[in-house]
């Protein structure tokens, strides 16, 4: 399987993650759709690097190699790194406690996120699966011009 169609995948699944967090957002499962925002975020920051042509570490936060791609980005998205960048450390950094709750203090997920947690991890998730398939449509639009 190529980079574009390895790229195509990982924001497909992203979309399909998004739906999943707006669906937990409209059943009032906030920390669910914090959960599934998260994953829309890395999947769709991968599938960037990976359009990039940068290697992306196997970890759920990706800013560093945002950062480290800007350079080969178009300028458009090298604007929105920032951005970018904050969205997936935070949502990496709330992963666990919107899957597992906090363990320590015995808190439920349910307890840890509300209304405005899954607002603002919607806001990230769609931002960076925007950016994502413009980059995509963008590439297969050079490939296929190319004759790829």
């Amino acid at each position: 399987m190529n980079t574009l169609a390895m790229a195509e995948a990982y924001v497909k699944d992203a979309r399909r993650s998004l739906r999943e967090a707006q669906l937990s957002r409209e059943e009032g499962a906030y920390h669910r759709c914090v959960r599934r925002a998260q994953e829309c975020v890395e999947l769709a920051l991968k599938g960037v690097l990976r359009l990039l042509g940068i290697e992306y570490p196997r970890s759920h936060d990706v800013s560093q190699a945002l950062e480290l791609a800007r350079p080969s980005m178009p300028e458009w998205l090298a604007q929105r790194v920032d951005d970018l960048k904050r969205a997936s450390l935070k949502l990496a950094e709330e992963r666990g406690p919107a899957f597992y709750g906090d363990e320590r203090a015995y808190v439920p997920p349910e307890q840890l996120y509300g209304e405005e947690d899954a607002e603002e991890a919607l806001r990230m998730a769609r931002e960076a699966l925007e950016a994502a398939e413009r980059l995509l449509s963008e590439f297969k639009e050079r490939a296929a011009s190319e004759g790829f």
